[in-house]
């Protein structure tokens, strides 16, 4: 069973650099905005990470997925970096640590066209030659630093206008396109013998469409950050939708809005998907990896904890 944690090397994601949210903007929203905005610096602590990493281990966790985004200075891209990138070495020794420790790393770059904010100039050529160039050649590159590792989270979330809307630059591919491209990204991820991973909220507007184009080869991320789980939620109708279609599934929680997100999604999910098809579960923070949020961290590890059994 996996228990998983979501930790981030570039937090990159989000809105440009440039955006300042509307004078009106809630003060909570705010808040958010300013965390999500995009830095030209790698925002990542080497302490936090070690003492996180040493904490998931205590848990009695066994994979972290790293949301690497612009924090690693490709070779094949070395334009993508912010400062303080990484070096291929230092992934690979990184990499070679976790695995020692005990903890499964596997690789996550988001391609939403809501999410890639770390493709830099590339996240304005979304559907082109360039764009797939660069979206293969990366896959390429990654999977080969992680030697091939057993899946390749590859985002693919929240990619609406509404979710884009204190960008400055909104890209929502729709029907047919959205399609051609995530069918390409799996297949760049299983030319190198990896599983493709995502995000399964595109089910949420899309329900049929999705249960009738999406293969079944591809590991299902629903996620549901909310205590209350009742079937009539789309949100949580997913869940049914995926095991009764035959998905495999790694369900989310997340400690982002509440502490019973996470427990309560162990809860019902082994009580309502097969246990051949669960494979295990994922705890997103969605915090960078700093000493300001160093406490929430570690409580997003503690829940785990609790919900592993003994």
């Amino acid at each position: 069973m996996i228990w998983a944690n979501l930790l981030h090397l570039s937090f990159n994601m989000w809105e440009e650099a440039e955006t300042r949210p509307p004078a009106k903007t809630p003060a909570e929203t705010r808040r958010v905005l300013n965390l999500r905005r995009a830095r030209p610096d790698l925002r990542f602590d080497d302490a936090v990470w070690t003492d996180l990493l040493e904490r998931m281990v205590a848990a009695g966790m066994n994979m972290v997925v790293l949301d690497l985004g612009d924090g690693v200075r490709y070779a094949s891209h070395p334009e993508i970096a912010v400062r303080g990138a990484w070096t291929p070495l230092r992934l690979r020794r990184e990499l070679a640590r976790l695995r020692q420790m005990g903890l499964e790393p596997i690789p996550k770059l988001n391609f939403s066209a809501g999410h890639d904010t770390w493709l830099g100039r590339y996240s304005r050529c979304v559907s082109t030659d360039v764009y797939y160039a660069v979206c293969r050649d990366l896959i390429a590159e990654v999977t080969g630093l992680f030697d091939r590792p057993r899946f390749f989270h590859l985002g693919m979330d929240e990619e609406t206008a509404h979710h884009q809307q204190y960008y400055q630059y909104i890209v929502v591919r729709q029907g047919d396109l959205w399609w051609k491209d995530f069918y390409f990204l799996q297949q760049q991820v299983e030319r190198h013998n990896v599983r493709a991973w995502i995000w399964s909220d595109y089910i949420w507007a899309h329900r049929a469409e999705f249960l009738r184009k999406m293969p079944r080869s591809v590991m299902q991320s629903n996620w549901y950050y909310d205590a209350l789980f009742q079937k009539t939620s789309r949100y949580v109708a997913a869940y049914h939708d995926l095991e009764e279609h035959g998905y495999d599934q790694i369900p989310t929680g997340s400690n982002w809005s509440t502490d019973a997100s996470f427990p309560n999604t162990v809860q019902y999910c082994r009580s309502n998907i097969a246990p051949e098809r669960l494979f295990g579960f994922l705890q997103a923070p969605w915090l960078p990896t700093i000493r300001a949020y160093r406490q929430k961290h570690r409580q997003a590890i503690g829940i785990v904890s609790k919900s592993i059994p003994r």
